[in-house]
């Protein structure tokens, strides 16, 4: 019984931290039109790619905590790492002015995001 419950409080922390990582992406979107139209857009844009980044380190503890004590599949630590070193690339990309590159990716991770949260 007990470990049914904490399976299902680590899946919970699991989905509200995917949904916490497609929402900041989503906003990351936002905030770049934003940035096109606004002179406070810059410093939004800045604000939120460090809370993605956040969101997505928080994403992989989920999964890990997921795993270890709850039985989860070790399979979602590379996804969720992986994801981790896209969102690298994207602020390192995002820094240096790249947005030919910067705007598919982020839209590629979006995308990622929402399917890892649709799968939870």
């Amino acid at each position: 019984m007990a470990t049914q419950a904490t399976t299902q409080h680590h899946f919970s922390f699991l989905r509200i931290a995917i949904t916490l990582q497609t929402l900041t992406i989503f906003l990351q979107a936002v905030s770049a039109g934003i940035l096109l139209t606004a002179s406070y857009g810059e410093t939004l844009h800045s604000v939120g790619a460090r809370v993605m980044y956040g969101a997505s380190m928080l994403y992989v503890l989920a999964v890990v905590l997921a795993w270890k004590p709850g039985g989860g599949s070790p399979r979602h630590i590379g996804q969720a790492s992986g994801f981790l070193a896209l969102a690298s690339i994207q602020v390192v990309l995002g820094i240096a002015h790249v947005p030919s590159v910067h705007l598919p990716l982020g839209v590629l991770m979006f995308g990622l995001s929402v399917l890892a949260l649709a799968r939870r």
